[in-house]
């Protein structure tokens, strides 16, 4: 079983900056794709930004150019550097990993999710 867990969530003023982390722990063979996902109150969750085992990138067209995705296959974690945040990208934050298992093939495995606030 693989547990994703996130962190580096808070409280900041717009203009600030975050970064997250999301760390695997348990049996992992091999991860393919990683992503950043958020929820807004009241709102489905969306895609924030993605990552591929190539380290081919891609995001929302609202945080380009302010988010910047990374992953540490080594290390098998993921981070989020947010910057020039707003209001609107205040949502709780959810990492997700694609793992491959021999036999099994991809499967989707989130983390519980960390608390992004950002005042106005």
């Amino acid at each position: 079983q693989v547990q994703l867990a996130e962190s580096g969530g808070g409280l900041v003023q717009a203009g600030g900056s975050l970064r997250l982390s999301c760390a695997a722990s348990g049996r992992i063979f091999l991860i393919n794709a990683m992503g950043w996902y958020r929820q807004a109150p009241g709102k489905q969750r969306e895609l924030v930004a993605t990552v591929s085992s190539a380290s081919s990138t891609t995001y929302a067209e609202s945080v380009k150019g302010r988010f910047t995705i990374s992953r540490d296959n080594a290390k098998n974690t993921l981070a989020l550097q947010m910057n020039s945040l707003t209001p609107e990208d205040t949502a709780v934050y959810y990492c997700k990993f694609v793992v491959i298992t021999p036999g099994v093939g991809g499967v989707d495995y989130w983390g519980k999710g960390t608390q992004v606030t950002v005042s106005s």
